[in-house]
């Protein structure tokens, strides 16, 4: 598909401004309310529709379709980076003022990192069609994880990106406001602020593992491909606040992220097969893709508030650090909730494995 060098621009323009817009708003540190967190999730999650708009009057319905499958797909993998968020903000202890400067900076690098490997994918992707039955394979093996029951203790310490922090810069122990570094005697330190942003980076790169495949599978469009992640990540923030606290009461979720995962990764066999073994294998349609996407979200959601679990199973996928900052408020408490396709009472590792939530809150890394 033909895509038009201004709609290029349009899309980094919208993206570069409504940045600027968000940063501009929050540049006071503040607890991000309830209510702020729906206004600004609406504002994304329209501003996503009305470009999906865009894309249907101007590139065709098939594009239009295959956007807004690719988003949905892309908005409804992310609220497994939700879970990870919270277990990382609990371990460190991350003030609740300071938790949106972090994920801002973490959703910069997220739009950097993840166009460096979608731009990989399709490259790849459209050289080499056999590649399919790899990406299928992953999310296949994604979906069974999710599934799977793994026991060990969590330890965000162990965090690729941490690691990697510690052996470049030295860490203090004190958060210092907004700052990501300090100078103390001529010595320039990181904060434990630097050491959350790095271990949300190194997440991020851990979920583009599933989440480049699953796009893949939906449209090797470039413009399609980027624009849909980058309108999902962009909300991440926002869908964060508004849900900090209530991740356990979707309890059903990680399975409906676990049968849509299994089946894009079906879609990427029989994709393969029929551009590679035959063309009687079926092709499985956008359309088909966002009506299995749509009907699973919708029936996990429906179906987990209709069934809550116990209060006792509520309650244990909280970490000792949710009540972030040390407030004590019923607003502080974030919980690091069912991650991936665990139950609550289980997170995943802040690396991206799964993990029991049996943790305390540890102290951030020193130096």
């Amino acid at each position: 598909m033909a895509v038009p060098l201004w709609a290029w621009a349009a899309l980094a323009a919208i993206i570069v401004i409504m940045l600027a817009v968000d940063l501009f708003a929050h540049r006071g540190a503040h607890v991000i309310g309830f209510r702020e967190a729906a206004v600004w999730s609406g504002v994304w999650v329209g501003l996503a529709l009305v470009f999906g708009v865009v894309v249907f009057a101007t590139l065709g319905t098939q594009a239009g379709v295959d956007y807004t499958t690719a988003w949905l797909l892309e908005k409804s993998l992310s609220v497994d980076n939700l879970f990870v968020f919270a277990l990382i903000f609990g371990y460190f202890k991350v003030p609740r003022e300071y938790q949106h400067r972090v994920l801002f900076f973490g959703v910069l690098g997220a739009l950097v990192f993840r166009g460096i490997f979608l731009g990989v994918g399709v490259t790849v992707v459209q050289k080499f069609t056999a590649v399919l039955f790899l990406f299928g394979a992953i999310l296949l093996w994604s979906a069974w994880k999710m599934l799977k029951d793994d026991s060990d203790d969590v330890d965000p310490q162990r965090n690729i990106g941490v690691r990697l922090l510690k052996r470049l810069v030295p860490l203090k122990d004190e958060y210092h406001g907004t700052k990501f570094f300090v100078v103390e005697a001529g010595k320039r330190y990181g904060t434990p602020l630097l050491a959350v942003v790095a271990a949300i980076e190194a997440a991020d790169l851990i979920f583009a593992v599933d989440s480049v495949p699953a796009v893949l599978a939906v449209t090797d469009d470039p413009f399609i491909v980027y624009s849909s992640n980058a309108f999902a990540i962009l909300g991440l923030r926002a869908l964060f606040f508004l849900l900090s606290g209530m991740l356990e009461r979707f309890h059903l979720l990680s399975k409906a992220l676990a049968f849509i995962l299994g089946f894009i990764g079906v879609k990427l066999f029989l994709q393969a097969g029929h551009e590679l073994i035959d063309p009687a294998i079926p092709h499985v349609p956008s359309w088909v893709s966002l009506t299995v996407i749509v009907t699973a979200l919708t029936a996990a959601i429906v179906l987990s508030l209709r069934r809550p679990l116990p209060a006792s199973h509520e309650t244990s996928g909280e970490t000792s650090g949710g009540d972030i900052g040390g407030d004590g408020g019923e607003d502080a408490r974030v919980a690091a909730a069912p991650t991936g396709g665990q139950l609550p009472g289980q997170t995943r590792h802040a690396d991206g494995h799964a993990r029991h939530a049996d943790t305390q809150g540890s102290p951030p890394p020193r130096g």
